[in-house]
């Protein structure tokens, strides 16, 4: 593996530990995920757009190109608002376990946007997905929103990736980054202002909500997000996709710190749980014995 490979590697590897502290951070601020969402956003906008200064990084950029990362921008905005949404009507546990589903949909998602062509073993470990998702819904289906919430944010989450895999090979990271979260921004500052949700309340923060905000938006968004796009130059929207799969794992056991009894379940969880975050580990053997053969 090339030297610029192993070294983006071990860089997404940071940064998916980061990201491991979003769930808990999502469960810790007391907004609601539409308000939640926007304020991050905004916030990662502002911090990216004085890094840009700074470094006097140019933003001009095609019409097309700007109208197709504000595109990405607001399904990145939709995958953060069904996640944190997820969270709140259910846990983070919950939510982070059917997240790890996103690597399968990528590798479903890259045939049909790409023209690459179904791996037979994808199909069937697609299917042991669903049979881990089926004790998780036997269990704990009290939390079926919340599960169907957290699927739907791994699939935007997957087509995010694979859709830009394609934008760093011609774009600068930073560039792509502003331009996506300020689209979020735009998005939802409309359906904000058609709600008439903005009101002196809505901007009346408390200092711990302002706290975790500020870090949300500053080293598991602009920061994180920045470097995650970076990373794409070297590697696969598969690789991103399955090494964010380790998210759960650092955000589940923090969640078991931080909240204790809330997010204990019960061993049947954890079964299928474990079933999902198995397959998708064998799937990574199976692609890397590939190819090492060819």
């Amino acid at each position: 593996m090339p030297s610029d490979n192993v070294k983006s590697y071990l860089h997404l590897h940071l940064i998916v530990f980061i990201w491991g502290f979003t769930a808990v951070l999502g469960a810790l601020i007391t907004l609601d995920a539409l308000p939640l969402v926007w304020f991050r956003m905004l916030f990662a906008v502002g911090f990216i757009a004085i890094y840009i200064y700074f470094k006097k990084l140019s933003l001009r950029i095609s019409f097309k190109a700007a109208f197709q990362f504000l595109v990405a921008g607001l399904i990145i905005a939709l995958h953060w608002f069904t996640f944190f949404y997820a969270i709140k009507i259910s846990n983070v546990s919950i939510t982070l376990a059917c997240l790890s589903t996103g690597a399968l949909f990528a590798s479903l998602l890259e045939p049909i946007l790409y023209g690459k062509k179904v791996v037979w073993y994808e199909v069937f470990f697609g299917l042991l997905v669903v049979v881990g998702l089926y004790i998780i819904f036997n269990v704990e289906g009290h939390y079926y929103m919340g599960i169907i919430m957290a699927l739907t944010s791994a699939f935007l989450s997957a087509l995010f990736a694979v859709m830009n895999s394609k934008f760093v090979k011609a774009f600068d990271p930073t560039v792509i980054s502003f331009y996506e979260l300020s689209g979020g921004v735009v998005f939802f500052t409309f359906i904000l202002l058609f709600t008439g949700s903005f009101s002196p309340t809505f901007f009346r923060l408390s200092a711990n909500d302002l706290m975790y905000l500020m870090i949300l938006s500053s080293v598991c968004t602009a920061y994180a997000f920045i470097a995650s796009t970076s990373v794409m130059k070297y590697l696969s929207p598969y690789t991103v996709m399955l090494t964010i799969n380790l998210e759960p794992i650092y955000g589940i056991i923090l969640a078991v710190i931080v909240f204790e009894d809330k997010e204990k379940m019960r061993f049947e969880f954890y079964v299928g749980a474990f079933i999902i975050l198995l397959t998708v580990l064998l799937n990574a053997l199976l692609k890397s014995r590939k190819h090492q053969l060819n």
